[in-house]
């Protein structure tokens, strides 16, 4: 298999630890492929993801997988145990709602990251950054009085992206102050090897 993958990319890494968590990445190279607003790839968008959005995983069939959940699902029935995602009941659907508003703050980060990086100073919109912070910090608060029950769920891996990606691009934003029971769990889910091996702060 072959992932297309940037390595600051929070989308990536979580497809990175499930693998590591799935004992599965030794089956998988990584493909460097760098796609940005600004930056067109051409080839890769007719040819892997027409959306030219990473992770993308290629399979041995030549079958391309796209969207980190879709990628971490299929990892998770290859591993067969429903390691990820609970197979039914309230702790997938659990697991699921997580893991849905861990992706969203990531999403909402890594719009931060290009409307103040990318776009130039004279054309940012301030309002539509501090909307999307407003989104973060509400999912913070709402990760702070409901934890994962598992770190190694995709919910726990999702949300310890997110957290790494605010500590990666954001580090001035001090959301450990006012989400200490979130800070407690990150900083113990920080310690499993999967996670400090993808850590983007190396």
């Amino acid at each position: 298999m072959r992932l297309h993958s940037a390595a600051p990319s929070p989308f990536v890494r979580k497809v990175r630890i499930a693998a590591l968590e799935l004992g599965l990445f030794d089956q998988i190279k990584i493909i460097e492929t760098h796609v940005a607003p600004g930056k067109t790839d051409t080839q890769y968008g007719e040819t892997v993801n027409p959306l030219r959005k990473i992770p993308a995983l290629e399979l041995d069939d030549g079958t391309v997988l796209m969207d980190s959940y879709v990628i971490c699902e299929y990892l998770d029935s290859l591993a067969g145990n429903h390691a990820l995602i609970p197979a039914a009941g309230d702790a997938r659907w659990n697991v699921l709602t997580g893991h849905s508003v861990a992706n969203g703050m990531m999403e909402a980060a890594v719009l931060i990251r290009y409307e103040t990086f990318l776009r130039p100073e004279e054309h940012r919109w301030s309002g539509w950054i501090d909307e999307q912070w407003v989104k973060i910090h509400t999912g913070l608060g709402w990760f702070n009085q409901r934890l994962p029950e598992s770190e190694s769920s995709l919910e726990g891996i999702t949300l310890a992206c997110a957290l790494g990606y605010l500590d990666f691009r954001n580090p001035d934003v001090d959301w450990r102050g006012d989400y200490s029971r979130l800070a407690m769990w990150h900083d113990s889910a920080s310690q499993r090897d999967a996670f400090s091996l993808t850590d983007p702060n190396g």
